[in-house]
């Protein structure tokens, strides 16, 4: 081995160690290692920082920005709403999930698929009181899995039929790589399902259950021309199920009812009195697209402003507010902010929540001008709680931002436009139509995540350049001489698996492919079924977040420390290899 070859595998054995140990933060290894390697002279200077301008570390930083535009504009709802029951039991919930999420992979890209599905599983995971890291991993194994049937589910798949069309003279079809793609997808969905989410650690900080939140009496009011005049409280029911709210009864008039207004049929301005949590409340209102409680300032606070916000703060003895009513105070027309909720534990509320008299202790839900909040609080001389990062959801957006979305992937996966620019233009369409606003845009990315990339990335093209993986081809080729067809097969999975754990998929790919075209004329055999094996292996890169971009996407979301993928990702990797090695020497015999 060179130097430069040497320094590399001791770097990447080093980041490995420390990122397993988990002493230290993984953005911090990485790009420690890349400094490091600047220092020592086996990565260039002009190279150093290439990593973050890279397609992938781009398109994972966009991916989060249009899953949060998604969020803002009620598309995840809708979707939870449709296809998801957070009642369901979680090996239910990830077998439909990954179900979903594997055959979109399979006509889109997964990074795309991913995108639109992980705030779906997160939501449903807020809403079900459980850490929504016991889904997000295998969501996104199922959504590489998916990707393995299809000549366009993912670029590992483009590459062979490429380098095929170069070594045999016709390329493979779209659908070629369906019988063993599906058959191993089948096989991961199951694992994961049954038996991968149980492997992944469980920590008390990955998540936050819904009964740790405050539950406020709001009002919720009937808009005209409302689908829901002439239908009877009571048939609401099943949306205030789904959305974990209490319907406690009705104002109408000025007059309140309880009980008796579950038969009552609902007419235009009546006020729906609930008891919910801020997200549970914000679910209710987009799903059955009813106005808040003071409906004319809400027209006013969003044709003057980029947005709103939703702020929580507690009512001490001191405050301006106490002893007073928000309309008494003027809160409307003095702070453009509107009370949207009380909480007051123990005691019930008899009135409309802006004539309530608010007391010391209360806890208020308060709808302000996007980035107001402090100067609101502070003038009412409240106590803020911490930032609960609780968003107002615009329905009125939901298919802008779906069909944005939408024509982006498919513009993408018809190779009219380049993914990443694809991305990047729907962000810049959420912004200028405000399902967006400006002032959160950086807000949703994860920085580590993104350091993490931004360095490993020119580490990994620096042990290529410097013939490491040439290297490992080279062994490869060795060690396998005498062997037979199907244990060279394998040797070759498991080489390849390895290396794209560790390297970028489409590298791995690069490398693996003329290795595997090598051992079949060695052997005097049919090339395919090592192109197809490279294929598999490629994209079962399951031990590390850095192997596949939708293991780093969920990287901050999922709470995952460098050592968690392995647990899930290790079986899963044997199952692909028990499975894929037959299934190929049935359909693309030696």
């Amino acid at each position: 081995m060179t130097t430069d070859q040497i320094i590399l595998f001791s770097l990447f054995g080093g980041v490995f160690v420390l990122l397993l140990w988990g002493r230290f933060r993984y953005d911090l290894v990485a790009f420690s290692a890349l400094m490091l390697g600047v220092v020592l002279g086996v990565v260039e200077t002009k190279d150093a920082f290439a990593g973050f301008g890279h397609p992938a570390t781009i398109v994972v930083a966009l991916v989060l920005v249009v899953s949060a535009g998604l969020m803002r504009s009620g598309a995840v709802f809708l979707i939870t709403r449709t296809l998801v029951d957070s009642a369901r039991g979680l090996g239910s919930h990830i077998a439909l999930m990954g179900g979903i999420g594997a055959v979109l992979s399979a006509f889109m890209n997964n990074v795309a698929a991913l995108a639109l599905l992980m705030p779906v599983d997160i939501q449903t995971a807020r809403k079900a009181g459980r850490s929504p890291a016991l889904s997000l991993m295998p969501l996104s194994f199922a959504t590489i899995l998916g990707g393995m049937a299809t000549l366009i589910g993912t670029p590992p798949n483009i590459i062979i039929a490429a380098i095929r069309g170069e070594a045999v003279g016709e390329p493979y079809k779209m659908f070629d790589f369906a019988p063993v793609g599906g058959i191993t997808a089948i096989a991961g969905l199951i694992f994961v399902a049954l038996i991968g989410w149980r492997l992944i650690p469980a920590r008390e900080d990955a998540g936050k259950k819904v009964s740790d939140l405050d539950s406020y009496i709001a009002e919720l009011t009937v808009p005209a021309e409302s689908k829901l005049i002439g239908l009877r409280l009571a048939e609401l029911q099943e949306e205030a199920d789904e959305a974990d709210v209490a319907l406690i009864g009705l104002i109408r008039d000025g007059k309140r009812r309880y009980g008796g207004a579950r038969n009552v049929k609902l007419q235009s301005a009546d006020a729906l009195i609930i008891e919910a949590t801020p997200d549970a409340l914000d679910e209710f209102r987009t799903a059955l697209n009813l106005n808040f409680s003071d409906e004319k300032r809400e027209e006013h606070l969003k044709a003057a402003g980029e947005g709103l916000d939703m702020i929580e703060v507690v009512v001490p003895e001191t405050a301006r507010i106490a002893g007073k009513t928000a309309q008494a105070l003027g809160l409307a027309w003095r702070q453009g902010s509107v009370l949207m909720g009380i909480s007051r534990e123990g005691r019930r509320i008899t009135s409309h929540i802006r004539r309530t008299e608010v007391k010391a202790g209360d806890i208020l839900l308060l709808l302000v001008p996007k980035n107001r909040g402090a100067d609101v609080n502070d003038w009412l001389g409240c106590l803020p709680l911490a930032d609960k990062g609780y968003v107002v959801t615009d329905s009125t957006k939901v298919w802008t931002a779906i069909g944005l979305f939408g024509a982006a992937v498919l513009a993408a996966s018809l190779g009219l436009i380049y993914l990443p620019v694809a991305l990047g233009i729907v962000v810049v369409a959420y912004v200028l139509t405000k399902i967006m606003p400006l002032s959160e845009l950086y807000d949703h990315i994860e920085w580590p995540v993104v350091v993490l990339l931004g360095s490993m990335i020119p580490l990994g093209a620096a042990l290529e350049d410097a013939g490491g993986t040439k290297l490992i081809a080279d062994s490869l080729v060795g060690l396998t001489a005498g062997m037979p067809a199907w244990a060279v097969l394998t040797v070759l999975m498991i080489v390849t698996m390895s290396l794209s754990d560790v390297l970028n998929n489409t590298a791995t790919t690069i490398v693996a492919a003329p290795v595997g075209i090598q051992m079949a004329n060695a052997l005097e055999v049919s090339p395919d079924p090592f192109l197809m094996a490279v294929a598999v292996a490629a994209s079962s890169a399951f031990l590390t977040p850095i192997g596949h971009k939708n293991n780093t996407l969920i990287l901050g979301p999922g709470g995952y420390r460098f050592g968690d993928y392995w647990r899930i990702g290790l079986p899963l990797e044997i199952i692909v290899v028990a499975v894929s090695v037959p299934a190929i020497l049935v359909f693309w015999p030696l």
